[in-house]
């Protein structure tokens, strides 16, 4: 079964009748990619935000589609990004809610260790266990 970045990609070059050199064009990143994409059954880690948004420009939907499809095709749950998403919430910003998604699939130990370095950034003490 396809995963949800291979169903959006196939989905629109079929309805639309383009090639991946097409869609390679239209959104300015190389057609090796588009392929790459529309043809691996497990997408390891999230794509670059450049490449998404080429992707997005080249099947010409929305860049929050493409981002929602390639975090469920990576095993990333991805928060509200929408405009009408509540600006107050911290989740809102894309790079948040991608550290918030990515930290759930570390391990217990590596999850202690991403709080020590985020407490020592924001010049916290450690919290008590």
């Amino acid at each position: 079964m396809a995963n949800a970045l291979q169903q959006l990609i196939r989905e629109h070059l079929d309805r639309k009748g383009w090639s991946y050199g097409d869609v390679a064009r239209r959104g300015s990143i190389p057609r090796s990619t588009v392929h790459h994409l529309a043809t691996t059954d497990r997408v390891v880690r999230m794509p670059q935000t450049t490449t998404l948004e080429g992707l997005a420009k080249g099947l010409e939907i929305p860049l929050e589609t493409v981002r929602r499809a390639a975090a469920e095709a990576c095993g990333i749950h991805v928060y509200d990004t929408s405009p009408d998403a509540d600006p107050n919430t911290p989740a809102a910003d894309p790079e948040v809610a991608l550290l918030i998604a990515s930290v759930q699939k570390l391990s217990s130990n590596d999850r202690r260790h991403v709080a020590a370095l985020v407490e020592s950034l924001l010049d916290r003490a450690p919290r008590e266990k």
